[in-house]
């Protein structure tokens, strides 16, 4: 009868009380990862006061671009947030991850960039998050961009696209991304002209920031020419290994150099990230206790919590357009 007038331990406690103590870098991990979750679980993600429509581009390829538009949107989603996401890659990968079919000849981002369907009827939902819709992409849309090329408005179908959604849908969409094709053709011209924000993510390598200043280049030339509200709010340093000065020395660069936008949290290298979408999942779904999933949620987090920032910029660009 003793035993039942016993306080129970909690998961947390327990953990704390092996490994706090000891020297074990494993056991510190584990506290760690499981104080990070659990702070993750107890966090409001604050809702914009309007629609955040984001493109996530880089034109150099590997560097985590649709993994980070899967599972921001996944993370924004499963914390209650209503989201769409536009796959304008033909690789479709995003819509893969996201465990949307996009198979040749299914409806596609493809007819509404060449005005035979509308997102509307494209559009597809996520089977593990029903607060998140996808519109997918296909092969197809690799001949878009040279089929669309002599329209007059060709810079423009994305933004009238989605502009008409958004204006006709009985739902209010918290979050718009777009998952650019690492290139900078007609294809991410459209998406910048669609949006209002760009996401940079960053690979951190050495490498990886020598195509910055082109990417940096093409958003001025777009906000001169095309879209003078464009904005870049956020850059994200993705596969981070902590243990690498390499990591750390491109982390505090970019941190120096961009020091409002540059996201606090880093997105690890790890498995899980990289085979969720093989399970057609992202990893926020796959694995949502692990390393990723964490990282993710904290990056989710923080763009929440920067969108009264980001919108108020937004509005004074606007004002001066």
């Amino acid at each position: 009868m003793a035993d039942q007038d016993m306080p129970i331990e909690s998961a947390e406690d327990t953990i704390n009380r092996i490994f706090s103590s000891g020297d074990s870098t494993m056991g510190a991990e584990i506290t760690h990862e499981f104080n990070r979750y659990s702070r993750l679980q107890e966090a409001k993600f604050p809702k914009p006061a309007r629609t955040r429509l984001i493109a996530v581009a880089n034109q150099k390829g590997g560097v985590g671009k649709t993994t980070s538009t899967v599972n921001l949107a996944a993370a924004l989603a499963k914390n209650g947030a209503r989201v769409l996401v536009i796959d304008m890659d033909p690789q479709g990968n995003c819509s893969t991850a996201l465990g949307v079919r996009h198979e040749s000849g299914e409806p596609s981002v493809y007819d509404v960039l060449e005005g035979r369907m509308t997102i509307a009827e494209v559009k597809r939902q996520c089977p593990d998050f029903p607060s998140l819709d996808v519109v997918p992409a296909s092969i197809d849309l690799s001949g878009a961009e040279l089929e669309v090329a002599q329209f007059e408005n060709r810079n423009n179908l994305l933004n009238e696209a989605v502009q008409q959604f958004l204006h006709e849908s009985n739902e209010h969409f918290d979050y718009v991304f777009i998952d650019c094709p690492p290139s900078l053709g007609l294809l991410v011209i459209n998406a910048m002209c669609a949006v209002r924000e760009m996401l940079i993510p960053i690979q951190a390598e050495y490498y990886a920031l020598e195509g910055l200043g082109q990417l940096i280049n093409t958003i001025g030339l777009v906000q001169e020419h095309f879209n003078p509200i464009l904005t870049v709010s956020t850059m994200m340093v993705t596969m981070f290994d902590k243990r690498t000065l390499l990591s750390r020395e491109v982390y505090n660069e970019v941190k120096s150099h961009y020091p409002s936008i540059v996201l606090d949290t880093t997105i690890p290298r790890t498995v899980k990230i990289s085979e969720a979408p093989s399970f057609n999942k992202s990893v926020i779904s796959y694995d949502p206790r692990g390393m990723g999933a964490i990282a993710y949620g904290e990056a989710a987090l923080e763009i929440a919590r920067r969108s009264p920032v980001v919108l108020d910029a937004i509005a004074s660009r606007m004002k001066e357009a």
